[in-house]
């Protein structure tokens, strides 16, 4: 049912029965590097662009969240899919060969967010028994459509965000499982006017703020009734806008907030600069880290909520400003 402004209250409440998580070689050297199914050592994954690597990580992703859940692709009625890459063609040369009716989806680094969204409400509503969701992102592909070539060796500002190569997939289903999804609050687009492709995180917290405010007005809660309040991928730069903009509204965070761009990498070690970013960092840090926790029992109630910088590479050659959007999952335990 329709909570408050932007949200909807789950009745009977879809559940992840499993996901799984592929990435990239730095990624598995970092402080997560253990919890993921695959780490692939080389950053083609067999193939010969980055493009076709990132399209393979999700064909494989997908097969092993399948498995995870004794499924077959046939079993699945939809799939929710996006990337970054132009007409998200990483996702339909991808989950080609799995013949799944697919919903295409571009939410920037929240798309892990708006699948898994669209696919709690699929399952909810009766449109299917078992729903899959899956996003990516690859480095080498990201920089090469966004910035510069990696050939070209640019100097990164220290607001700068590392893509993680990585793609997250999720079954969800009515089958009962640890983890149920029991509310969404859709985000909204939000733009303060900034420019700085090479700040996300200044152009995601406005959006992260908003959608955490309104999920904790539509369901009349506090901080405090999540173990955590997650973001994608604001990192250090992000993370202390979004601590300021939440001050501003009478809201403390700082003891349970958590992001994924901050967490997937050490910052110390790793020059990530302002922390991970990409589609892949939030997908395959809740598939790898978050989830299990909530399995366990360990967290009882989390606040999923993705961050997306909603930039092409036409808008910022047009000086358009780089507008944010964040959606946002409650996942609890049971």
């Amino acid at each position: 049912m329709i909570k408050g402004k932007q949200s909807i209250a789950f009745e009977e409440s879809p559940y992840i029965l499993s996901s799984a998580s592929v990435v990239g070689k730095k990624e598995g050297e970092g402080p997560l590097g253990k919890m993921f199914d695959m780490v692939e050592e080389e950053n083609l994954f067999g193939e010969d662009t980055w493009e076709a690597a990132e399209s393979a990580m999700q064909k494989q992703a997908c097969l092993l969240a399948l498995g995870k859940a004794h499924l077959k692709p046939e079993d699945i009625q939809f799939l929710y899919g996006g990337d970054l890459l132009r007409q998200g063609v990483a996702t339909s040369m991808g989950v080609e060969e799995l013949n799944i009716p697919m919903f295409g989806l571009f939410g920037a680094c929240s798309t892990s967010g708006e699948a898994l969204a669209l696919a709690s409400m699929g399952v909810a509503a009766g449109y299917g028994e078992s729903m899959l969701a899956v996003t990516s992102s690859h480095f080498g592909s990201a920089e090469k459509e966004f910035r510069f070539p990696l050939s070209y060796a640019s100097q990164r500002p220290l607001s700068a965000h590392w893509t993680v190569t990585g793609s997250g997939a999720f079954v969800v289903g009515k089958k009962r499982s640890h983890v149920r999804v029991t509310g969404v609050t859709v985000g909204k687009i939000v733009d303060y006017g900034l420019k700085d492709s090479q700040n996300m995180g200044a152009c995601m917290a406005p959006a992260a703020c908003d959608t955490i405010t309104r999920n904790l007005e539509d369901f009349g809660r506090t901080p405090d009734d999540y173990n955590r309040i997650i973001t994608g991928d604001l990192g250090y730069v992000g993370q202390s806008i979004l601590f300021d903009l939440m001050r501003g509204k009478r809201i403390d965070i700082k003891k349970n907030h958590m992001d994924c761009g901050m967490t997937i990498f050490d910052q110390n070690t790793q020059d990530t600069h302002a922390g991970g970013s990409g589609c892949g960092c939030a997908a395959t840090t809740l598939s790898a880290y978050i989830l299990p926790k909530i399995e366990r029992g360990e967290w009882k109630r989390v606040l999923f909520v993705p961050t997306g910088a909603l930039m092409s590479t036409v808008s910022y050659n047009e000086g358009e400003s780089v507008p944010g959007i964040a959606h946002g999952i409650v996942l609890e335990h049971c």
